[in-house]
């Protein structure tokens, strides 16, 4: 097995999971007819809080689109959690999964809180705020890419219908955002430039400019010495005139001519 069949299973494999999971006690509560929504978060109780670990698992009865409408967010979200935050990812998901669960027992209102929506909001505000702090381009756009999906999930932390548990969402948000403040210095970072490294260790930067003086001083003072060096092509002999020669050419008698 290859490193990207490796990723592959890993990044798809435990989404399908938590799916197959999910819809396995969804199938499982329909056709027992039990009620599964009583292992949900029922608020400031203390039979209420065996629903921090269960209430994602649970989805209502009357509508199949509670489930459905959950699906899809969960396996995206959770499939690019574990790719982009691959050695934070678990303890990410867990941190929300439990804390959104404890926020919801806390400040909701007194009914069943059930549903994966709180954990979806929690990765929702993972993921943009850690994308925005880190400034790594893949992650801020991945914030960009999870705004344009589910921007709209903002009205669901508002009381806007008595059915939705407002409450779960708000929580899983603000759990999510508090989680990526915490880990923003874990899993992936901006990559750093040179002399932020050399910083960090204490290695003063070089100085580019002394070095480029310092060089121009000594070829300039190699350029005196080599001058200096050369021996002069003047005539250094002393009180002696230069000699002149002086040639001349005398005609034979005989007429005959030069031979």
């Amino acid at each position: 097995m290859n490193q990207f069949e490796n990723n592959f299973k890993i990044v798809f494999g435990y989404p399908i999971m938590l799916l197959v999971l999910m819809w396995s006690v969804y199938l499982l509560d329909f056709s027992s007819g039990k009620l599964f929504y009583e292992f949900g978060v029922y608020p400031r109780t203390i039979h209420g809080l065996i629903g921090v670990i269960t209430m994602p698992l649970i989805h209502s009865q009357d509508d199949i689109k509670h489930i459905l409408s959950n699906s899809l967010p969960i396996g995206v979200l959770l499939a690019s959690l574990i790719h982009f935050y691959k050695a934070i990812s678990g303890k990410v998901l867990l941190i929300i999964w439990i804390f959104t669960g404890l926020s919801t027992w806390v400040i909701a209102r007194e009914n069943y809180h059930i549903g994966m929506s709180g954990v979806i909001y929690g990765l929702v505000g993972f993921l943009f705020t850690s994308g925005a702090l880190r400034k790594y381009k893949p992650l801020m756009g991945l914030s960009l890419f999870v705004v344009f999906l589910y921007g709209s999930l903002i009205w669901g932390i508002f009381p806007m219908e008595t059915k939705v548990s407002w409450e779960g969402h708000l929580s899983g948000l603000v759990v999510g955002v508090a989680t990526a403040i915490i880990f923003r210095k874990q899993g992936p970072q901006s990559p750093k430039f040179r002399y932020e490294i050399e910083k960090e260790m204490g290695i003063e930067p070089i100085d580019y400019e002394k070095i480029w003086r310092e060089a121009m001083a000594l070829e300039e003072e190699l350029q005196n010495q080599t001058q200096e060096s050369e021996p002069s092509n003047e005539d250094t002999s002393e009180g002696y005139p230069p000699f002149t020669y002086t040639y001349h050419l005398k005609k034979r008698d005989d007429d005959s001519g030069l031979k």
